[in-house]
């Protein structure tokens, strides 16, 4: 008799999620779904609002990337302003989105997946946690804590917040950098740099304690998507074109940013609240048109890190597998940012040295000259876009919000159903194979409130004490 296997909630990412695991009557897995059950939609209740208050209304779909959300409404009203921010203003967007994904990237390293990877996946649950790493590897969760206050301390001296910061604007940024503010963020670098070095010198002890499981953790043939810099190719977070890569590291298009939907298409299920993108010329799923964004794309579409440390790593990143440019395994998402927070790391200093960073002309004003934007940026889980149709003045009538996480919402159901099929035989399972099933959703650390930009609410509990810890009234939301 066929049943369901249901892991409720998905833990240690952000937002809420099931998986649900359909067994056949062999006991062997015929289905596997990742259900995500929140709706926000952030995009109607922008409808209405000026392209001036998008950056800051846009920021708040996310507490751990409000960055990228800004910095794309922003860039989506320098279209519509048709405008070109001033260079700094250009490079302060760039050093705030580096520092953004520093931050976003050691939170899920460290604090969401480090203890599956440095303590084992059918670890003891109650110590699979970052609690459970302070009190087996300190050096290890401490570095990981101290490389994301780096990072959203460099958000704050640039954008004067760290968290749903509102300085970006169209045209620029509302505020220059203090020449105080360069020095302080250039004497945070060199003790993220020492941390980061120390969690890439973790790699081989991760690599032979997981072994031949490695293959199973979402390792499949797709296409890879994101930014690279337009003439040589490089990691690019903030502009150059869009260019998708198959599996084996052939370039298959490469368009504007701004064109991205002659590229992706969507589609939604009955079962998620998730719409499900897909590379438009190649259909569905299964006619190939699944592809990844993200850290791991990042690395196998460029042709170039850009900076020295950064490119030594991405050489032996792509020799893990010995076949060259391409990694397809999602395992490999964790090694990706680390390799990125280096060249994050790297490449802001290079820019702290910039003569530019520090003039006083950080906007560029002008009134409504387009009647719709398109801004983009790549935010810590992927390639970010921000769509606006605008009236005469500057009010948005539609838009449309391409998430990261969404975009890999097709490999993510492919992962989970490849490491199930996997794992469990005759319909039986441990705790710790439906950890590994979750593991495998963490690997790409989706943000649901994201991707779902979302209507609706968290299940909540309150809870009146009195003084003396009696409790006098309760109340609930589902």
């Amino acid at each position: 008799m066929s049943r369901t296997i249901t892991i409720d909630p998905v833990t240690r990412i952000e937002g809420h999620a099931t998986i649900t695991i359909r067994l056949d009557d062999a006991g062997e897995v015929a289905d596997a779904r990742f259900h995500v059950a929140e709706f926000r939609g952030f995009e109607q209740f922008c409808v209405g609002r000026s392209i001036w208050e998008m950056p800051g209304i846009t920021a708040r779909i996310c507490g751990i990337c409000p960055v990228s959300h800004s910095i794309s409404a922003a860039r989506a009203g320098d279209a519509i302003l048709g405008v070109s921010p001033p260079p700094a203003a250009v490079l302060l967007r760039r050093i705030a989105n580096l520092a953004s994904l520093i931050q976003s990237h050691a939170l899920s390293f460290f604090h969401l997946s480090a203890a599956d990877l440095l303590m084992g996946m059918a670890a003891e649950p109650s110590r699979r946690n970052l609690m459970g790493l302070l009190a087996d590897r300190p050096e290890v969760a401490r570095g990981g804590i101290r490389l994301r206050q780096i990072g959203q301390r460099i958000v704050s001296l640039v954008a004067g917040q760290s968290v749903h910061p509102s300085w970006a604007v169209p045209g620029g940024v509302r505020e220059p950098l203090p020449p105080s503010h360069r020095e302080q963020i250039a004497a945070l670098l060199p003790d993220g740099l020492a941390i980061v070095r120390a969690a890439l010198g973790l790699l081989e002890e991760i690599y032979d304690r997981h072994g031949s499981e490695i293959s199973a953790f979402g390792d499949f043939p797709s296409l890879f998507a994101g930014l690279v810099s337009e003439v040589e190719g490089e990691l690019e977070y903030y502009d150059g074109v869009l260019r998708f890569v198959d599996a084996g590291g052939t370039v298959v298009e490469e368009i504007p940013p701004e064109q991205y939907d002659l590229a992706i298409a969507e589609r939604a299920e009955p079962w998620s609240y998730m719409l499900f993108p897909y590379y438009r010329s190649r259909g569905g799923e299964a006619d190939g048109g699944m592809f990844r964004v993200g850290p791991l794309a990042r690395l196998n579409i460029c042709d170039s890190a850009g900076t020295p440390e950064a490119e030594r790593e991405l050489v032996r990143f792509r020799d893990l597998r010995g076949r060259g440019r391409t990694v397809t395994g999602s395992f490999h998402y964790h090694h990706a940012r680390l390799i990125e927070i280096l060249h994050a790391l790297e490449r802001i200093g290079e820019m702290l040295d910039d003569p530019e960073l520090l003039d006083l002309h950080v906007r560029s004003d002008a009134g409504i000259n387009q009647q719709a934007g398109v801004g983009f940026c790549e935010a810590p889980r992927g390639i970010l876009f921000h769509d606006y149709e605008v009236d005469a003045d500057g009010i948005v009538r539609r838009l449309n919000l391409l998430i990261a996480t969404g975009q890999n919402n097709l490999a993510m159901n492919r992962t989970i159903l490849q490491i199930a099929g996997t794992f469990i035989k005759g319909g039986k399972f441990s705790e710790g194979i439906l950890n590994r099933i979750e593991h495998g959703i963490r690997a790409y650390d989706p943000c649901l409130s994201c991707a779902t930009h979302a209507y609706g609410r968290m299940p909540l509990r309150l809870f009146l004490l009195g003084p003396d810890g009696t409790l006098l009234d309760e109340a609930a939301r589902q």
